[in-house]
């Protein structure tokens, strides 16, 4: 999926807007924030609510593209949750941007259940 969306962002944005490509790429861990052993996750997540977030950080300046995708379902460890893509102009505009938008996705989007080992 990945070089696939980098070979789209790179036919698609203008050259001058092109310099950088970062991705965030999350998984599901073994552990909870607390420590806790999980053994697998449910997750959902809101897609009105990742789209205006999307849209709303395209319009920034130096953002030629943003690419996200998200696993739903009951996922285990080691699975992907998420794939993120913010391509722009320098890497002082994608990283803040990028950082931004998985803490949105993380705070705003995804609902997600640990399911602790039995």
């Amino acid at each position: 999926m990945i070089e696939r969306w980098i070979d789209e962002v790179k036919k698609k944005v203008r050259p001058e807007m092109l310099g950088m490509i970062a991705i965030h790429h999350g998984l599901v861990r073994a552990t909870s924030k607390d420590g806790r052993r999980i053994s697998r996750m449910r997750l959902s997540y809101d897609k009105d609510r990742l789209s205006t977030i999307v849209q709303d950080l395209k319009r920034r300046d130096g953002i030629g593209e943003i690419m996200v995708w998200i696993n739903e379902g009951e996922l285990s460890v080691g699975d992907d949750i998420m794939y993120v893509l913010v391509a722009g102009r320098f890497r002082q505009d994608v990283f803040p941007v990028l950082e931004r938008l998985v803490g949105l996705i993380k705070s705003e989007v995804v609902k997600e259940e640990e399911l602790e080992m039995a």
